[in-house]
């Protein structure tokens, strides 16, 4: 059972996990270690924010996934509330949305449930003596992400600023005629900036810039207005949601 005593000198370590059975193994793997104790555990987003707040725990391990809400967003409202108690993510996967969204909350550690038993104790004890912690898978599709973000703007850096505000409206699925509407140009006009926008590319259809853009979206496009942002992404934040790309130059 989690510990109710205060022990001076133990890192005081909150569980909030979806499987009832996982929390009970973190309780037991702990139950030997004279310098942690668990001091509360629940599978509930809800009830782990008011209870967080009564005990104020050194550490929270928590689930990435929660039923009845996100754990990334728990870690969020937890550190606004007390930026002194440190947050370990518990992630089935190393998605990069997610990783992303975990450091943006705040969190001290993002680690794997592959975890050995061991390794997640000293994760918990680095968590608390003030360090991070990310697990070497999660680093590497980090690096994964940069690396595609940097490709993704080198194709458009290669582009005018108005081929980039074309190969937007392209990747919409815009036609010639609306997208002369769009930037106030005449049709003969798009159709010169799509053939040289095609040759900048080394593409032949409108349909593999389509394509391209499909790519970059998934490879991490960067928010609109981030610095860093080419403005014609800014620009594309402004646009209507994507639609089929139509053949034809």
């Amino acid at each position: 059972m989690p510990s109710t005593e205060d022990v001076p000198g133990r890192i005081r370590l909150y569980l909030v996990d979806g499987l009832e059975l996982f929390r009970h193994g973190v309780i037991r793997l702990v139950e030997d270690e004279p310098d942690i104790e668990v001091v509360g555990q629940t599978g509930s987003a809800k009830v782990a924010l008011g209870e967080i707040r009564a005990l104020r725990p050194d550490v929270v391990l928590i689930d990435a996934q929660l039923p009845d809400g996100g754990g990334i967003d728990l870690c969020g409202d937890m550190r606004r509330d007390d930026p002194s108690i440190r947050g370990l993510v518990l992630a089935s996967d190393n998605d990069p949305d997610v990783i992303a969204a975990a450091i943006h909350a705040g969190v001290a550690g993002y680690v794997l449930r592959r975890i050995e038993g061991s390794a997640l104790l000293n994760g918990i004890r680095l968590i608390a003596a003030g360090h991070s912690l990310i697990d070497p898978a999660v680093v590497d599709s980090i690096l994964q992400r940069i690396e595609a973000q940097r490709a993704a703007l080198d194709v458009l850096a290669d582009l005018t600023a108005q081929q980039r505000k074309i190969f937007l409206l392209i990747s919409e699925g815009l036609t010639n005629r609306e997208i002369g509407e769009r930037l106030h140009l005449a049709e003969k006009t798009v159709k010169n900036h799509v053939t040289g926008l095609l040759a900048r590319l080394g593409l032949r259809h409108r349909t593999q810039v389509a394509l391209l853009g499909a790519r970059l979206a998934d490879a991490g496009r960067p928010e609109p207005g981030a610095p860093g942002t080419p403005r014609a992404f800014q620009a594309a934040s402004e646009h209507s949601p994507p639609r089929r790309a139509r053949a034809g130059a």
